[in-house]
């Protein structure tokens, strides 16, 4: 267990003064770097305004419309209307509700080795038994299919009430899949009338070199999914879909989704800075070729494969044990790395989107000199 005592930029402070470097940004959450000064002027400026107020629409709160102005300027047009909730997971349980309400029907199809939380809906539509084996019954109708695999995409049907997917696999390894697949995914659900949900959580507000992944694919989806890197360090998700789609929410029932802390105007105060940060920083630019970096120096004879979308990579070793030991001696050389629940012999890199060429360099020197030291 690490005690840290203070966080900023790429850096995490514990009470002795060492400094480690954090490659794993919370599991893709700081993208802005720790304490970026203008997210911490945003929250002191928000909290001396105020803080919760209203949860159910009666007050306009301008942290939220402001928000939720450049979110829908940062997607298609179609994807025009922001639920604002607490947490990814929260994300996941509002467009399931939101889009069995919209068609009528019950069955969710998502996938194998998918992640997308830990509440009781998101668990069920998760990918990993060891998981899940242990709260079941979970919730019926879940039908999941292989990712990447065209022909699977048959299994999504009149009865579908829609299609859950991270546009780029997460916890099974930073997996993707290729245009053709996404375009056959959009194809299939606009036949069968089923919606198309993308679970950007971890990949979305630039992880990946765009600020939506599925921008990569030239695809739209029906609803997106946000949350982690969206809060700028504060608690924060959203689903965001088609005014249409969404008014079912209006009524029957009254309030068809609600969420008392969701939208915290504080937490938005937070986000939209981190997303004009992104913007104005152009960090999107410099994505690709500092991934191309990692990709040059993690060379070892040990090292099997690094995969990567962005800065979301995974360096494969034989095993969880080999990995185990070098993660460890890595922590001890100043760089905090991770592996992935679904795919635990593969190292998890993904510093926050600031991190220097230099700042790359020197990472990638610990993590060679771990793997050294442990093998």
């Amino acid at each position: 267990m690490l005690e840290i005592e203070s966080a900023k930029g790429i850096y995490l402070y514990q009470p002795d003064g060492k400094k480690i470097i954090d490659l794993i940004s919370g599991i893709s959450v700081s993208n802005v770097g720790h304490s970026h000064p203008k997210v911490v002027k945003a929250v002191q400026k928000q909290v001396k305004r105020h803080m919760h107020l209203m949860v159910y629409g009666e007050l306009i709160q301008s942290p939220q419309t402001a928000l939720a102005h450049a979110l829908v300027q940062t997607l298609p047009t179609s994807l025009d209307n922001v639920f604002f909730v607490n947490s990814g997971s929260e994300a996941i349980e509002g467009a399931m509700k939101l889009a069995k309400r919209y068609t009528g029907r019950t069955e969710i199809v998502s996938c194998f080795r998918a992640y997308h939380g830990s509440t009781h809906g998101a668990l069920s539509i998760g990918g990993g038994e060891y998981f899940k084996r242990n709260f079941r019954p979970l919730l019926p109708d879940i039908r999941q299919i292989y990712f990447g695999v065209e022909a699977e995409l048959e299994k999504i049907t009149e009865k579908t009430a829609c299609f859950i997917v991270e546009t780029v696999q997460g916890e099974a390894g930073v997996r993707t899949a290729c245009s053709r697949y996404w375009k056959a995914v959009r194809q299939r659900c606009n036949e069968t009338g089923a919606l198309l949900i993308l679970d950007e959580i971890q990949c979305g507000f630039g992880r990946t070199g765009k600020f939506w992944a599925f921008e990569h694919y030239g695809i739209v989806p029906d609803i997106v999914v946000t949350a982690k890197a969206m809060g700028g360090g504060m608690p924060l998700g959203a689903f965001i879909a088609s005014k249409e789609i969404m008014s079912v929410l209006k009524n029957n029932p009254i309030l068809g989704h609600i969420t008392t802390f969701g939208g915290h105007p504080v937490s938005c105060a937070a986000s939209l800075a981190s997303l004009r940060i992104i913007q104005e920083k152009k960090l999107l630019s410099e994505v690709a070729h500092k991934a191309e970096l990692f990709k040059q120096l993690l060379h070892h004879s040990t090292i099997r494969e690094v995969r990567n979308a962005g800065l979301m990579i995974a360096v494969e070793f034989d095993n969880f044990e080999i990995l185990q030991k070098i993660i460890q001696k890595a922590l001890q050389l100043g760089v905090l790395t991770d592996w992935f629940l679904y795919c635990d012999n593969s190292m998890r890199i993904a510093p926050p989107l600031i991190i220097t060429k230099k700042q790359i360099q020197k990472a990638c020197d610990r993590i060679l000199k771990a793997i050294q030291l442990a093998t």
